[in-house]
This record gives structure tokens, C-alpha cells and sequence, in this order.
């Protein structure tokens, strides 16, 4: 096992990880930029080393500059966690020739199921059913429009380098099929420096559910079963569950077969996750979507229903360590479900929130877990992403662990930073997530009815001027008493 390891991340994921190197008693290396100087992940790191001012492109996204902090601190394996470099096979490469080992799978892996076109086609060669549709490389705008007619509209364009639904369209009317494509490749460019898109058919309603993997370098992989990440909103997760109600045993036993065959088919080597797209009402024919060659953002809700410590095995498996464990010694048990609290306003359109940390409280224990990277008075800004933490509930059965999570989200308490709590506790209660009626466009077609109204400014100063004269001693008083106690003839009306 390695002695030192580099998180080249921050936030709750590099709490996260730097968790589990303690229990392993494997000394932990945190970066920060001078944006996050006093972050959580850099106080229970065991060391930590600055590498630049706050922008991401001059600090975490620096390779330079990650690896030189690796090469001071003695490490000897670098841990990406997810975001940033986590995915560029660049940063893999550029590891493993620094001669730090990797913590994810080897680059080659990455660069092909980083390529859309060409992870479509690897796993369709190894038997994985994928969506109908045209995954040719370097299709012109014609041959792609001529491709979405040959399928039928609706159709989806995607861009081949990309992810995280940008420059995604839903085309519905072939007529629009020319603006729309040089729509998406304006966006595939800007986010991604490459235009390359391919169509496929648009399942109406669809569900996304996605299998876990973890394979060692001696041959095994096993898959953990499957999460159901269904609810999004604008193509991004905001709620995971495991298991997923959907799917009965055979069809699970079949999905996971097949997203074993997806990462045998790259030369895969540690925790991925590959994702299908099913349709709600025919679970039995699932599609291959891609495959995310790194820890997910959702990987608690898999731990809490396997007891294994996903972040554990990477370190194992990437040390050399075989799987202790076959498919046959992985039992699902429970359910699990978690929320990603993020720093947005829902009432103003889900802009970004920020300011600092004035009271922190987060749920832990009786069956729920926070991952967080806050404390009091961390400072939220918009240079990166807005997750702020993770609340997981899990449960014996499928409402216990929503009641629990439900609960949870109302006890957590971020004073100073606006967040997405409130609405995340409305979309629970919803009877469509309750009966486990879900699809990807649930969200936005009941986000109106989620968003609650604004508290009134009024109602803020009211609360102040009570919480003042509380804090008042009466001259002729021991002690605070309650205003609407006095009998003073008031009355309302």
C-alpha cells in the first residue's frame, strides 16, 4: 500500500477521500488555490501544498503545478477524486510518466470512453446493446442531418468530447434539424474544443440508470449493481437511489453482465460507473450512454447498500491488490438515497448563491451521512462548482430512507449561502418520487410547483426585531418575557 497519497482535487470530495486514507493510515496530501487557503480539505489533510491563485486554470487544472506538489511531498500516487482532471487522460499519462501511480484506470481507457463515437462502437462490438443511431466519426452537417431522418425524429445530438449535457439537443422537428446541429456545435466547441457530434433516436420519457464496476489488474471485475439517477434538471443529477425500483432481478443481472462486458472491452481498471438509458415502460431494453471512467459524485448510495468503502478499493486496486471478492459475494441490501445540496437559488431561476458560512449544521447518524467540504466560515464563490455537500439516507426499504432523507435536508442548516435544501425536500415528497414513478424530465415539468415563494422581506424584519427584544433585559424584569404575552389590550383587527 502506498505510504503518501496527492488528492489533486478539493471540496467534500477531497474530505472524502483524505476520510478513508486516515482509516488506512496512508498519509494524505491536500492542493489548495488561494482561494480555499483555509478549506476544510486542507485542515484534516495531513499536509497540504498551495499551487496557485483561484482561477482553476492556473490551480487544479495545472498538471505542471500538481505534480511538482507531488514530487515535494514524496507522493507516490496521485488520487483525482471527480471534476477537473479526474477524466483527462493527459493528466494520467503525465502521472505515470512522473512515475506516480494513477489512482483510476489507465489513460488509454479514459481516451476511449472519453470519445463517444468510439465508446459506442467498442462496447457494441463487445455484445452491449446501444442506442439506434449514427456514431460515425467526422459526419458532416448534412450526413448528420440525413442520419437523424433516416432514424426519425425526435432525435438527440450530442457532441462526441463531451459530457454534463452541454451541447445536447432535442430535436423534434426535422425541419429545424440545420439550426439545431450548428447550434451544438457551437457549444461542442466552446466547451470542449471539438465539434464532432453524433444523433441518436430520443427515448421519450426515458430513465437513467447506471451500473457500478470495479475491476482489478488481474482480470476481475465485478459489478455493484445499479443507481437510479433519474432526477436532473437541465441534464444534471440532483437525486440518486440504489436500488432502483424499476428493474426486477433478471433485468439487473443482465445490466450488470453488460456494463462488465462495456469495461472489459476498454482494459478497465478501477471504480466506473457505465450508464444506460432505459425506457420507463420496457426496463428489459436498455442502452449503453457512456461510460464515466472515475469515482462518481453518487458513489455513497452504492457503498451504503454492498458495506463496501469504494474509495478503499480504488486504493487497493491501484496499489495491485486483486478483488478479495467475486460476483457472487455481492449482496444489495436496503436502500439508499442522496441529495446533492448545491450553492443556487431556486427562486431566482437557480442562479448561483454565495457568501460565507455564518451556522453549519449537517445531519449525521440514525441512518444518514453528510459528505461535505464546509465549515463555518468557508467563503463561497462562483469559481467552481456549486455542490456544497451530499446528504445519503439509507433505510431498510425504499420510504424509510426517503422519510429519512427528507428529515435530514430539513435539519441541514447553511446561514449565509443560499441553497437548493428546501426544493430538494418538495421534489422527495412529490407523489411521482414517492410511488418511484420517475423519468429524466420529471423535474422540469413539476419545477414551477417545486420552487416555493420567496419569504418576504417583511417577515425577515419581524423575526429581527422579535430576536432583539429578546435579547433585551427589562429594567424591572429578571428576564426576557414573551411580547404577545403582555396583556395590553392589542388586539388584531
Amino acid at each position: 500500500m502506498f505510504e503518501t497519497v496527492l488528492v489533486a482535487n478539493r471540496g467534500e470530495i477531497a474530505v472524502r477521500v483524505i476520510r478513508t486514507l486516515r482509516s488506512m493510515g496512508v498519509r494524505s496530501v491536500a492542493v489548495y488555490s488561494d482561494a480555499d487557503a483555509d478549506a476544510r480539505h486542507v485542515r484534516e489533510a495531513d499536509t497540504a501544498v498551495r499551487i496557485g491563485p483561484a482561477p482553476a486554470a492556473e490551480s487544479y487544472l495545472s498538471v505542471e503545478r500538481l505534480l511538482e506538489a507531488a514530487a515535494r511531498t514524496g507522493a507516490q500516487a496521485v488520487h483525482p477524486g471527480y471534476g477537473f482532471l479526474a477524466e483527462n487522460a493527459g493528466f494520467a499519462r503525465a502521472c505515470e510518466e512522473a512515475g506516480l501511480v494513477f489512482i483510476g484506470p489507465p489513460a488509454d481507457a479514459i481516451a476511449l470512453m472519453g470519445d463517444k463515437i468510439r465508446a459506442k462502437e467498442t462496447v457494441k462490438a463487445a455484445g452491449v446493446p446501444v442506442v439506434p443511431g449514427s456514431s460515425g466519426s467526422g459526419l458532416t452537417d448534412g450526413q448528420l442531418a440525413d442520419a437523424a431522418r433516416d432514424i426519425g425524429v425526435p432525435v438527440l445530438l450530442k457532441p462526441s468530447a463531451g459530457g454534463g449535457g452541454k451541447g445536447m439537443r432535442l430535436v423534434r422537428d426535422a425541419s429545424a434539424l440545420a439550426d439545431e446541429i450548428a447550434a451544438a456545435r457551437r457549444e461542442a466547441r466552446a466547451s470542449f474544443g471539438d465539434d464532432t457530434l453524433l444523433v441518436e433516436r430520443w427515448i421519450d420519457r426515458p430513465r437513467h440508470i447506471e451500473i457500478q464496476v470495479l475491476a482489478d489488474g488481474h482480470g476481475g471485475v465485478v459489478h455493484l449493481g445499479e443507481r437510479e439517477c433519474s432526477l436532473q434538471r437541465r441534464h444534471q443529477k440532483i437525486i440518486e437511489e440504489a436500488p432502483s425500483v424499476l428493474l426486477d432481478e433478471e433485468t439487473r443481472a443482465a445490466m450488470g453482465e453488460a456494463a462488465v462486458q462495456a469495461a472489459r472491452s476498454c482494459g478497465y481498471r478501477g471504480a466506473g460507473t457505465v450508464e444506460f438509458i432505459v425506457p420507463g415502460n420496457d426496463p428489459s431494453s436498455y442502452y449503453f450512454m457512456e461510460m464515466n471512467t472515475r469515482l462518481q459524485v453518487e458513489h455513497p448510495v452504492t457503498e451504503l447498500i454492498t458495506g463496501l468503502d469504494l474509495v478503499e478499493w480504488q486504493l487497493r486496486v491501484a496499489a495491485g491488490e486483486p478483488l478479495a471478492f467475486g460476483q457472487d459475494d455481492i449482496r444489495l441490501t436496503g436502500h439508499a438515497v442522496e441529495a446533492r445540496v448545491c450553492a443556487e437559488d431556486p427562486a431566482r431561476g437557480f442562479l448561483p448563491s454565495g457568501g460565507t458560512v455564518l451556522r453549519l449544521r449537517e445531519p449525521q447518524g440514525d441512518g444518514v451521512r453528510t459528505d461535505s467540504g464546509l465549515s463555518e466560515g468557508t467563503e463561497v464563490g462562483s469559481l467552481y462548482d456549486p455542490m456544497l455537500s451530499k446528504v445519503i439516507a439509507y433505510g431498510p426499504d425504499r420510504a424509510t430512507a426517503l422519510r429519512r432523507l427528507r428529515a435530514a435536508l430539513a435539519e441541514t442548516v447553511t446561514l449565509g449561502v443560499r441553497t437548493n435544501a428546501g426544493f430538494l425536500r418538495r421534489l422527495l415528497a412529490h407523489p411521482a418520487v414517492v410511488s418511484g414513478e420517475l423519468d429524466t424530465g420529471l423535474v422540469e415539468r413539476e419545477v414551477t410547483g417545486l420552487v416555493a415563494d420567496e419569504v418576504p422581506a417583511e417577515a425577515y424584519a419581524a423575526a429581527a426585531l422579535l430576536r432583539q427584544a429578546s435579547l433585551r433585559r427589562p429594567a424591572d424584569g429578571p428576564g426576557w418575557a414573551d411580547p404577545f404575552a403582555a396583556a395590553d389590550g392589542w388586539r388584531m383587527g
